[in-house]
């Protein structure tokens, strides 16, 4: 990453697409494994840990917030969901047609997650010429 400010919010939107992008990735596995015995959803929360990040600082506006931000603060993994919960007999807690509409949802997020970045360079472009 840039060690600039003019790059706060496009670094920012970047670990939000990485998150998104690996979201993916597991409701993608989710979907796969939706007839294996014993499987337990996985899924991605950077939502709440940007949330966190950007709480720390309540009285700040919010280009200040995003300036402050620890990036690698930000960088999420899987988790297991509800790993103890399952509805079925099998044990596997997958529900096709949840994941089928996560999977919409999140790309969506990603699609405006990558116009966003787009638009920050164009900006950045502008400014530049």
């Amino acid at each position: 990453m840039v060690n600039t400010s003019a790059f706060d919010y496009i670094n920012v939107l970047d670990k939000a697409a990485d998150a998104a992008w690996l979201r993916d990735q597991c409701i993608a596995n989710n979907i796969a494994n939706v007839d294996t015995p014993g499987y337990k959803r996985q899924d991605v929360d950077f939502e709440s840990v940007l949330e966190k990040e950007l709480g720390y600082r309540r009285s700040e506006s919010m280009d200040e917030k995003v300036a402050n931000i620890k990036l690698r603060r930000l960088n999420v993994g899987a988790y297991t969901d509800a790993a103890s919960f399952s509805y079925r007999t099998d044990k596997n807690n997958v529900d096709i047609e949840n994941e089928n509409v996560l999977l919409a949802q999140n790309q969506l997020k990603y699609q405006g997650l990558m116009r966003a970045i787009s638009s920050e360079f164009t900006n950045l472009t502008k400014v530049m010429k």
